[in-house]
C-alpha cells in the first residue's frame, strides 16, 4: 500500500495485548467478578471482545442497573490482581526507546480506566510521555489527531480504524485476539509480527523510505 504519509509526530500505542500482556488479570479479574455476583460470564466472549471499554462489556452481561456495580466489582478485583498477573509484552520498551530516540513522544491511548492503568504500567516499569485512558474508537482518533500522531499502534481492529480516522500510519500487532489478517482487513497500514519489529520499521519510517516502510508485512 503506497500512500505520502508524515514521519515526524508523537507516536501513540494501545495498552493492553499491545504493550503489556494482561489477559490473565483481565480473566481472572473477571471469574471474580462471576463469582461475587453470581453471573455467569463466559471468557471467551470477552476475550473476542478484549479492547473495548469496560462499560461496553458490563453490558452483555448486566441489566442497566447493575452496571456501576459490576464495574466497580471488575475494577476492584482488577486492581488486586494485576500486579501478580500482568507482564510487558516483547519490544515494547525497546518500541519506547526507538520513539524517543527519534526525538518524539511515546503516547498511551487506551480504552482502560485510569484506576486500571497505574497498577498495570507500575508492575512492568513503563512509562509513556503523555497517556490518555479512557478512550476508545473515534475517541481515540480525536486524540490522535489533536496531538497530530504520525503512528499509531495497536492490536485490534478498532485500534486501526482511529488511526485511519486520524491520519496515522495504522500499525497493527498480533499480540491480541486478533490476527493479522483481522488487522489487514481493518485497514491496517502494516503488521508487524511483534514489537520487537518495531524499531527497525521506525528507523526506516523515519529515514524517509515511506513509501517502503508503510505496506502490509504479514
Amino acid at each position: 500500500m503506497r500512500m505520502r504519509v508524515r514521519t515526524a509526530g508523537p507516536v501513540g500505542f494501545d495498552l493492553d495485548l499491545t504493550l503489556i500482556n494482561s489477559r490473565p488479570a483481565i480473566m481472572a479479574a473477571w471469574s471474580a467478578v462471576a463469582d461475587e455476583l453470581g453471573v455467569r460470564i463466559n471468557l471467551a466472549e470477552v476475550d473476542q471482545r478484549m479492547g473495548i471499554k469496560l462499560e461496553d462489556e458490563v453490558s452483555y452481561w448486566f441489566p442497566a442497573a447493575d452496571h456501576a456495580g459490576a464495574a466497580a466489582s471488575y475494577r476492584r478485583h482488577y486492581v488486586r490482581l494485576a500486579p501478580a498477573l500482568t507482564t510487558m509484552l516483547p519490544g515494547a520498551d525497546l518500541a519506547f526507546a526507538a520513539v524517543r530516540q527519534a526525538g518524539e513522544r511515546a503516547v498511551i491511548i487506551t480504552a482502560k480506566h485510569p484506576v486500571s492503568v497505574e497498577p498495570s504500567l507500575g508492575v512492568v516499569g513503563l512509562r509513556p510521555d503523555e497517556l490518555f485512558a479512557h478512550v476508545h474508537g473515534l475517541e481515540k482518533a480525536a486524540v490522535l489527531a489533536r496531538l497530530g500522531a504520525a503512528v499509531y499502534v495497536g492490536d485490534t481492529p478498532a485500534d486501526m480504524s482511529a488511526a485511519l480516522a486520524a491520519g496515522a500510519v495504522a500499525v497493527g500487532v498480533p499480540t491480541g485476539s486478533f490476527g493479522s489478517a483481522d488487522l489487514a482487513a481493518s485497514g491496517a497500514h502494516l503488521v508487524l509480527g511483534s514489537l520487537l519489529d518495531f524499531p527497525s520499521w521506525y528507523a526506516g519510517f523515519r529515514n524517509g523510505r515511506s513509501e517502503e516502510s508503510v505496506r502490509h508485512e504479514q
